[in-house]
């Protein structure tokens, strides 16, 4: 697999614009913001939620509990729904934005783990270099991209945010979000976020970057993680479009 810090892509770093208060028992697998709020999907067999939470204060303001047995994880919305997936059990779950009950369910081969949308289709990341697109009315899956660095396929897309046109992946268990080209899965640049979890201590080796979260009409990029007592707001700076 290729290496997400080749020498010739640009890589991007960032500054901190503001930190929010984040519940640090909240394994963090899928972020979103929407209508002045967090929504959060949190993993782990038996600990898996999907919440409803105050960006200012980090307070959870509605939360439903996932079946003990799935592993929660990626996270979007559509329409009047949020829709999330499960890591190997192979089920999803639809959710009523408003009260967060269950509307629906479904299934899918493979393992879940990110998910985000463009609009017209949901895009689900499955640990592997590929990333698939999904009806969001039927759940079928409608296509695939293959996601590379230098034509060599990167693994390890994790959770994933739609920003102004491009693909944002989290690479698991590192400090890296690559920005994709949907059209073609090329990865374009990278962005270097080492340094976040040194504004805090971490409780284990588990406590890695996870969650992305855009607000499309403020302009405004938020990043998590697993376990992390924080959020933050952050700026991406030192890399062109």
């Amino acid at each position: 697999m290729a290496p997400v810090h080749a020498a010739d892509l640009p890589v991007c770093g960032y500054e901190v614009v503001h930190s929010y208060p984040h519940d640090q028992q909240a394994f963090t697998q899928g972020l979103l913001y929407r209508d002045g709020h967090l929504f959060e999907s949190t993993g782990l067999k038996g600990k898996s939620t999907i919440r409803k939470v105050r960006l200012e204060d980090g307070e959870i303001l509605n939360k439903v509990e996932l079946p003990p047995t799935v592993f929660g994880e990626g996270l979007t919305d559509w329409k009047n729904r949020l829709i999330s997936v499960t890591w190997r059990s192979g089920k999803g779950f639809q959710w009523d934005i408003g009260t967060l009950q269950q509307t629906g369910a479904f299934e899918y081969s493979g393992e879940g783990w990110g998910l985000t949308n463009d609009g017209a289709r949901l895009i689900l990341s499955d640990g592997t270099p590929t990333l698939r697109f999904l009806d969001p009315e039927n759940m079928q899956e409608t296509g695939t991209i293959s996601v590379t660095v230098n034509d060599r396929p990167i693994a390890n897309l994790n959770e994933l945010e739609w920003v102004n046109g491009e693909i944002l992946a989290n690479i698991w268990q590192t400090n890296f979000i690559v920005r994709i080209d949907p059209a073609n899965g090329k990865v374009k640049a990278v962005i270097d976020l080492t340094g976040l979890q040194k504004q805090f201590i971490a409780q284990g080796n588990e406590d890695v970057l996870n969650g992305i979260a855009y607000d499309s009409a403020n302009d405004r990029l938020f990043v998590t993680g697993k376990n992390w007592p924080k959020l933050f707001e952050i700026n991406i700076v030192g890399c062109a479009d």
